[in-house]
């Protein structure tokens, strides 16, 4: 399919998830993340309903050199739009520079302007903006792991990462790691302590088992437990150079004895064993002073997610709802309501 952008240089639509190209073209990209991947996009659409896309400049009898993924997210509560690419820290065009990437977003552009979509929204642009504005700014943390595991210890904050980590070990913390359905039942409970703290609701459970599904051995899901008890999870992806730390939880009465900060290290490990690159732990918002100092305690690097929109426009989300109100419901909610409430509502937020 061309899409008609009105420039002369034409742009076609491709299918990521039955496009034959497109895994040697992400495997041949250096800047191609999990985000991008058929694995990632079907998790999605298994999940969601969220179609995969992708636009290029390059004909379907041509090898691909650059695209723009993004899925059509359709909602009768928050309206039809285009996002590079749903609950996404991070997807960034694979564009060799500024007019590229404007050939590639203008049908896109196109699409708002006639009402078919409510906008477009692309996550962490680096450098041209393609005529779109800027509607969210977060902190992306990296750990580079080229370094040896000690050289990357000792850069670890001394009482808050490193003499967390000895604790843990002191303590006798057990630790389990895989994909089971087991594991990831006691890992979701965890999630769901986590997020009622947070007052947000918990991410259904059914997208971590098609995570696990789509993603299989790049995902896995790593418990630490106090006298049989979990005390803290997370859930790591692996693709190509870099391990992206992706989603956790915890038990608050366990913090003391750092089982967050034995995981991590436990994953950092592995990652290293593996000749993986690079730590990705994930974006934070800039008004989350406590998880920012966490995440610099770890010595890596802060980078700038730039998100562009168009036309420009509020974005859904899960914290528009009045502090007092959110406090008594997440405080006293059953699981079972929170979980309901997760279930329905990310259908719709992206």
């Amino acid at each position: 399919m061309i899409i008609d952008s009105g420039i002369v240089t034409s742009v076609y639509e491709i299918d990521p998830l039955q496009d034959e190209r497109w895994g040697r073209f992400l495997e041949e990209h250096r800047l191609a993340t999990i985000f991008h991947a058929p694995e990632w996009l079907a998790a999605l659409r298994r999940s969601y309903g969220h179609r995969a896309s992708a636009v290029t400049t390059c004909s379907p009898r041509e090898p691909l050199t650059n695209a723009l993924v993004f899925c059509r997210v359709r909602s009768w509560a928050t309206g039809s739009r285009l996002v590079s690419v749903p609950f996404s820290d991070h997807c960034r065009p694979l564009v060799e520079d500024e007019e590229q990437f404007q050939h590639l977003v203008s049908g896109l552009k196109q699409a708002c302007d006639r009402g078919v979509e409510k906008h477009v929204e692309i996550r962490s642009a680096d450098g041209g903006t393609g005529g779109m504005a800027d509607s969210a700014s977060f902190c992306l943390h990296r750990l580079d792991l080229r370094p040896s595991l000690g050289e990357l210890f000792h850069a670890f904050h001394e009482s808050c990462i490193r003499r967390k980590i000895r604790r843990a070990q002191r303590a006798g913390l057990t630790y389990e790691e895989g994909v089971s359905e087991e594991l990831l039942e006691k890992f979701y409970q965890l999630t769901v302590l986590a997020r009622r703290r947070h007052q947000v609701p918990p991410q259904p459970f059914f997208w971590f088992q098609n995570l696990i599904a789509c993603l299989g051995s790049k995902a896995k899901i790593r418990l630490a437990s106090c006298q049989g008890q979990p005390a803290a999870g997370i859930f790591t992806i692996c693709y190509k150079t870099t391990m992206t730390y992706k989603y956790g939880g915890s038990d608050a009465r366990f913090h003391h004895d750092g089982p967050v900060q034995l995981l991590l290290w436990k994953a950092i490990q592995e990652a290293k064993e593996d000749g993986i690159l690079w730590f990705d732990m994930g974006r934070t918002d800039w008004d989350n002073p406590g998880l920012l100092t966490f995440k610099d305690h770890w010595g890596g690097t802060r980078s700038t997610l730039t998100y562009l929109r168009y036309p420009r426009c509020a974005a859904p989300s899960l914290s528009h709802v009045p502090t007092r109100m959110a406090k008594v419901f997440f405080d006293s909610a059953p699981t079972k309501l929170l979980t309901a409430a997760g279930n329905l509502l990310y259908r719709h937020i992206d």
